[in-house]
């Protein structure tokens, strides 16, 4: 099956016999004979097209004369509708040849938006609009969809432009030509399509009106962010729209969008360690981020000058961060919204359920747990997993560094250390120096 060119398809819908239409298409009547010829003749043709298609309803919609300056052979146009949820469409069928297609959702909604003037009239062809809108909240458009233009159509996907009263606008794929809106689809915002050279453009919105609808996003998410420059980052994997801000005060933003319009999380950009922001002096604002985790690790009794740094995701109201601290030692803060956080070294926060992935794990604070039990004889040079007891504690396998049998050590949280048993006697001890007879 092949589509039929928009400017083809307009040189040849001259010779119709359609209506022209002023405003939205209108039902009309169909002649007998028009119709009992398209029934006769279009269930054969679109079999030949390879299209998927269970005719309901056809016409002859008027003859093409041959054209010798453009080589055309002329041939029959045929208006078909399918059954339930697939957009019918128009056919020329040339003699000799594979007829081609057109949507009715393009003849219907003509991409230039001038009113149709060769609509699509069969009854099931004609209010294409509510389908249409049903389909764009499908493929997880949130707005009240009130304008729709049509944009074209491949061997596969059938795609259309819709937008809002809010300015927002998506460009719609269909995954099936022609559209059957049964099927999955899928939207690309119209700030994907602002380039020049993009392979489309909306043209129902305009680009001021749509990055005003993008500033109030920043808005939504009430960072206090005066913008100073956007970008579109696109769909994400978990089905939100990303969209990244730069502020006038040097700040960047992050802000997820859902597919009601809400916002969906807010990462400042300070906290991308990994990259993600590109409007904003990251490293700037990374440092000035470093400092006040070393704020908070100082109000925690910690001495850690905190060099580097990645974030957890958040839980309730406690931002849980890994710190590397100077001289390359790894930790863990917990800083809550208020109050005073704490610092975990990163032996102790196994325990919390965290593990230290950036920086040198120190196991000096475990190494003097141990010795509360006076057990001086071991400096702790590895840790297993922690082990929970049914009465709630934990417990955490140690191996010491001379090589001997280590500990297992309970905690009744990760600061407080009640006793340390030899592996020898413990049993569960799974690290290979531990398992050495004592």
């Amino acid at each position: 099956m092949r589509p039929i060119g928009l400017g083809l398809l307009a040189a040849l819908m001259v010779a119709l016999a359609a209506p022209a239409a002023s405003a939205a298409p209108k039902a009309a009547t169909v002649d007998k004979a028009s119709r009992e010829a398209g029934m006769k003749d279009a269930p054969a043709l679109v079999q030949e097209a390879g299209v998927n298609c269970q005719v309901q309803d056809a016409r002859l919609a008027g003859k093409i004369a041959p054209d010798k300056k453009t080589g055309s052979l002329g041939g029959s146009v045929y208006e078909v509708s399918c059954g339930p949820g697939t957009v019918g469409f128009i056919m020329v069928a040339p003699p000799g040849g594979a007829p081609t297609l057109q949507s009715c959702l393009i003849n219907n909604f003509p991409p230039d938006q001038k009113p149709p003037t060769n609509a699509c009239i069969l009854p099931n062809n004609v209010d294409l609009k509510p389908a249409l809108v049903a389909f764009a909240k499908k493929a997880g458009v949130g707005c009240d969809v009130d304008r729709v233009r049509g944009v074209g159509a491949s061997k596969t996907s059938t795609f259309y432009e819709v937008a809002c009263p809010d300015q927002s606008g998506y460009i719609i794929a269909g995954q099936s030509t022609p559209l059957d809106v049964s099927k999955p689809g899928s939207r690309s915002s119209c700030l994907m399509y602002e380039a020049p050279d993009a392979p489309v453009h909306c043209e129902l919105t305009k680009a001021p009106d749509r990055i005003a609808a993008e500033d109030k996003i920043a808005g939504l998410a009430n960072v206090g962010c005066t913008v100073k420059d956007r970008r579109y980052i696109g769909l994400l994997t978990d089905g939100t729209e990303g969209y990244e801000f730069a502020c006038q005060d040097g700040k960047g933003y992050v802000i997820k969008v859902n597919t009601e319009g809400k916002v969906a999380s807010t990462i400042d950009c300070s906290k991308l360690v990994g990259g993600g922001c590109t409007l904003t002096d990251t490293r700037a604002a990374q440092a000035e981020q470093a400092g006040l985790y070393t704020r908070l690790a100082k109000n925690a009794g910690s001495s850690c000058a905190v060099e580097r740094y990645a974030v957890f995701p958040t839980k309730g109201n406690e931002e849980v961060v890994e710190l590397v601290c100077a001289g390359g030692n790894g930790a863990i803060g917990m800083f809550p919204a208020t109050g005073k956080g704490k610092v975990l070294d990163c032996g102790h926060a196994l325990l919390a359920g965290y593990k230290c992935t950036l920086g040198k794990a120190d196991y000096t604070a475990l190494t003097d747990d141990l010795k509360k039990f006076d057990k001086k004889d071991c400096v702790v040079s590895q840790v297993g997993q922690p082990l929970k007891s049914p009465d709630g504690s934990m417990r955490l396998e140690v191996a010491c560094a001379d090589g001997l049998p280590g500990y297992m050590v309970t905690y009744s949280d990760p600061g407080t250390p009640k006793e340390a048993v030899g592996c020898t006697f413990a049993g569960n001890c799974t690290l290979p120096s531990n398992k050495k007879k004592g």
